[in-house]
């Protein structure tokens, strides 16, 4: 008569070589953190099917670790209602569509001041924001997109912005002032900076005012991201819009505590819910946009 737990239904299959990731997938526990993936993902499908907004939002990192081509495929097939991430998001979308490479080796190039100094990075970029926020009601991410895609730059098919620009999705980049390597540089434009970084933080807030049925996912952003996911329902919901019942997911390789409250936990405490999956970005990420993919495929 006790209650128990874990059932045999809920067990693991063994693996069958030559299977399917769909296989996959179906062979994992249905228990704890597969049984999130599971549904995360069906949150995910149902929010496409009913045309309510799914929200990328992140740091850099998941550009540097190589998922810029998953997120640019799912921007390509209607799956992503709009992008935010951090400034360091933009260094790094830049350079990987300016030669193919980013990421330098800190700790050597800070023992003689060469960090961040790179002229093309920090010419660029501050070029692109001061000339973009130039024109009404264009932000940072538009701008630095539409630069890349202009300038024809070599890889600029590995550009989340770029691809953004091309297909007119929001890409919101949230700034804070002296954190990124281009804010050394003699173009940093303060007033241009903040001035794109506001308006693409009006630019999320109305993204999020629609957000009722959708989901926001933080991958890998600690604290700018959920800070300004935060305050943007703030906003939402002060200007009387309804966005209760929605998901939020964040995906990081440890659980931080800002996400933890910020995106998981109080934003879902009138009707929704949030969920943890902690991993590595460069696995847990394609595991997540395969699972999308597979159950996008299977009848509704």
């Amino acid at each position: 008569q006790r209650k128990s737990q874990v059932a045999a239904s809920a067990l693991g299959v063994p693996w069958r070589i030559g299977g399917s990731i769909r296989d996959f997938l179906n062979s994992l526990p249905r228990l704890l953190a597969a049984a999130d993936l599971r549904e995360v993902t069906q949150r995910i499908v149902a929010a496409v099917r009913a045309q309510r907004p799914v929200v990328l939002g992140m740091g850099a990192h998941p550009l540097k670790v190589g998922l810029s081509p998953l997120i640019i495929d799912l921007l390509e097939r209607g799956l992503l209602s709009a992008v935010a991430m951090n400034g360091a998001g933009i260094i790094h979308d830049f350079e990987l569509a300016y030669q193919g490479e980013t990421s330098e080796d800190v700790a050597e190039a800070l023992r003689d001041g060469s960090f961040g100094m790179a002229r093309e990075t920090g010419e660029f970029l501050n070029t692109a924001i001061r000339a973009g926020v130039a024109q009404a009601g264009v932000g940072i991410g538009r701008a630095v997109g539409e630069q890349i895609r202009a300038a024809g730059l070599p890889y600029a098919h590995l550009s989340v912005l770029a691809a953004c620009a091309r297909l007119g999705v929001p890409a919101c980049v949230h700034v804070a002032v002296g954190t990124d390597i281009i804010h050394m540089h003699p173009q940093a434009d303060g007033a241009a900076i903040g001035e794109g970084s506001l308006r693409d933080f009006h630019l999320l807030a109305s993204v999020v005012a629609r957000l009722e049925g959708g989901v926001f996912m933080n991958l890998g952003s600690a604290v700018i991201i959920p800070e300004v996911f935060l305050k943007a329902l703030s906003l939402a919901r002060n200007l009387g819009h309804t966005v209760n019942t929605f998901t939020t997911v964040d995906l990081d390789f440890m659980r931080h505590y800002r996400p933890a409250v910020n995106v998981v936990t109080r934003p879902t405490q009138q009707g929704g819910r949030g969920f943890h999956l902690t991993g590595h970005h460069e696995i847990v990420f394609p595991l997540l946009c395969a699972a999308v993919r597979e159950e996008l495929e299977r009848p509704a």
